[in-house]
């Protein structure tokens, strides 16, 4: 292969994954504003339409001040993403309850694991006959195609 080339090859996958990388930036910063604006909407709103520079500064980072109070006054890079990774995934645990806690007691239990398994494997199904076979798959959405059993040759069979 030509010099020329594998340098245009090497620009094109360089491209793929900046372009992938700026999108989930952006991606994240429309969240972030979308959530700044929904809090400045709530401060303006319980403020009787207008707020101070110390309602606004309280509103857009009271989080980040109270991380920085909590850390003597300094926040370090690997405090902040000590923080932000603990919040993150706090927030991916309380869904993962949500979706999974049949009584509603705030709980995750292997009997509400297997509850919602089996309501999975139910709706899966769809023949009743106690199998999920290739043809009961949903061809997209949240359980999409799956390569394996959309490789040709494959049974579909776990290896």
């Amino acid at each position: 292969m030509k010099k020329s080339t594998k340098l245009a090859l090497a620009f094109v996958a360089l491209a793929g994954a900046v372009g992938t990388t700026a999108y989930a930036e952006n991606n994240a910063s429309a969240k972030m504003r979308e959530g700044m604006m929904a809090r400045l909407d709530k401060a303006m709103n319980d403020s009787g339409g207008a707020i101070t520079f110390d309602q606004f500064s309280n509103v857009m980072d009271a989080r980040l001040k109270k991380l920085v109070a909590d850390n003597g006054g300094k926040l370090t890079v690997a405090q902040l993403a000590d923080a932000l990774e603990k919040a993150r995934f706090e927030r991916m645990a309380k869904r993962i309850i949500a979706r999974y806690d049949t009584k509603g007691d705030g709980t995750l239990t292997a009997d509400d694991i297997a509850g919602r398994q089996k309501k999975v494997f139910a709706l899966l199904d769809k023949n009743n006959d106690g199998k999920i076979d290739k043809s009961e798959l949903p061809k997209g959405g949240r359980f999409g195609r799956h390569h394996r059993w959309d490789d040709e040759g494959n049974d579909g069979s776990m290896q």
